[in-house]
């Protein structure tokens, strides 16, 4: 696996050039919450044609593909969304794809591949971190796409940064989710490049917070994590390859309490009609809860693809069961 490096702002309008092609512009709305001392703002990629931001990332790593290739088609592993995402761009170039999960992803999103006519192989978690780390690969003969590491992937995420600041040039802060930590270093290299003051937080469910350990020890830990809801961010460990990149990025890391994401989903449905999944929704339960953050501030709602009956307990007043 070769070591990812921080995306060009040349590399990330060229990856911008080649989606838009497929792909709308996700856009940025004000979301009026009445704080006197910040301007929170939603940076809706829920509105992308599989409902997250994934579609842009795998894209841009099929599109920019040789062919030849992709002869035997595309494969991926994936909790859900870059599945979805990689399925919709595996469609559209006319090839297979194979999607590597693991059980209890949400069946919305598992359903999302197979309609696009994706395959999903479920493994192990521990193999299915095997795949993301490179500490092992599927025996298929497909082009494998790491969705976290490879470089076009990480390109494609900037391009949702590059827009921020061109709808709001004077961004203070910008709050992404952190999974593997793609979004937040596409993002945050393209935010970084155009303005000298923006601050990137990573956003992380307290439930499993590596960043947080990460940043407090100097150094990548394994952590003990909790059951949550929350699916697509959070885990025992980051990925080695591409954490010294963000590190080099990010202005730190905010870990939030499931109630308080839930919070946030219900906030988002009631005022803005967004429906967000928990991860999606995390970055704006972190804009809230961390008062010392002031100015305009952005939140990359990531996706919305949360399974119907936890959607529906969320609405409720509730917290789904992990």
């Amino acid at each position: 696996m070769n070591a990812p490096r921080r995306p060009t702002l040349e590399e990330i309008a060229e990856a911008r050039r080649r989606v838009s092609r497929h792909l709308p512009r996700t856009p940025l709305v004000r979301l009026d919450l009445g704080l006197p001392d910040r301007q929170i703002f939603l940076k809706l990629e829920t509105l992308s044609p599989i409902g997250a931001f994934k579609l842009r990332p795998a894209l841009n790593a099929v599109l920019s593909r040789d062919p030849a290739a992709l002869r035997d088609g595309v494969a991926v592993t994936s909790s859900g969304n870059m599945a979805y995402g990689m399925a919709w761009a595996a469609r559209l170039a006319g090839v297979p794809m194979v999607a590597y999960m693991y059980r209890g992803a949400p069946q919305t999103k598992i359903d999302g591949v197979q309609a696009l006519g994706g395959t999903v192989r479920f493994v192990g978690t521990q193999t299915w971190w095997d795949y993301i780390i490179g500490a092992d690969r599927p025996k298929g003969s497909e082009l494998l796409i790491n969705p976290v590491t490879d470089q076009a992937v990480l390109n494609g995420n900037g391009a949702i940064g590059l827009e921020i600041v061109e709808d709001l040039p004077d961004v203070d802060v910008v709050l992404t989710p952190y999974g593997g930590g793609s979004l937040t270093t596409g993002v945050a290299s393209a935010v970084k490049a155009v303005s000298q003051s923006a601050r990137v937080f990573a956003v992380e469910d307290e439930s499993a917070a590596p960043v947080t350990a990460a940043l407090a020890a100097g150094k990548i830990v394994t952590i003990e994590t909790r059951p949550s809801f929350i699916k697509s961010i959070g885990g025992p460990s980051l990925v080695p390859q591409l954490w010294p990149v963000a590190q080099d990025l990010i202005d730190g890391a905010i870990a939030v309490r499931p109630a308080e994401v839930a919070e946030a989903m219900r906030l988002l449905f009631r005022r803005a009609k967004v429906v967000a999944e928990g991860a999606g929704a995390a970055s704006l339960a972190a804009a809230i809860a961390r008062r010392d953050l002031a100015g305009n501030i952005v939140c990359v709602i990531s996706g919305g693809n949360i399974d119907a009956e936890a959607y529906a307990t969320v609405l409720a007043g509730g917290i789904p069961a992990a």
